[in-house]
């Protein structure tokens, strides 16, 4: 299971390093980056979200990954989890795989990002 966050609230990303553990980096998004994000948000109807999670599968997988979301919008607050544990994942779930994968690549053009040691290791 990975240790990987980007927090907004805080500007700090924590980078799993795996076997090294986790390194953090303050990295502030700008306002036309956060405002793209948005965007992507309003796009796929985030704070709409209900049926994120996949839980009548018979298959597993692992390792698998798991994602929980907190998104706030014009003061309200949207919690969301999902894993593709069940091999599976809906509709939403993926849309948020995507979201995800945007603001990561924002993140990783940022120096401080690319400043993080590199991980080592892996996940069975």
């Amino acid at each position: 299971m990975t240790k990987n966050e980007i927090n907004t609230y805080e500007d700090q990303v924590i980078k799993d390093l795996i076997i090294k553990g986790t390194a953090t980096a303050d990295i502030t998004l700008t306002t036309e980056e956060m405002h793209s994000i948005y965007a992507k948000m309003y796009e796929i109807n985030v704070m709409g979200m209900q049926d994120v999670t996949v839980t009548d599968s018979n298959c597993l997988t692992e390792p698998y990954n798991e994602e929980s979301w907190k998104i706030t919008v014009d003061g309200e607050v949207k919690l969301l989890t999902w894993s593709d544990q069940h091999c599976d994942v809906t509709n939403e779930a993926d849309q948020l795989l995507k979201l995800r994968k945007f603001i990561q690549q924002i993140v990783e053009t940022k120096e401080a990002y690319k400043e993080l040691p590199e991980a080592e290791g892996g996940y069975e």
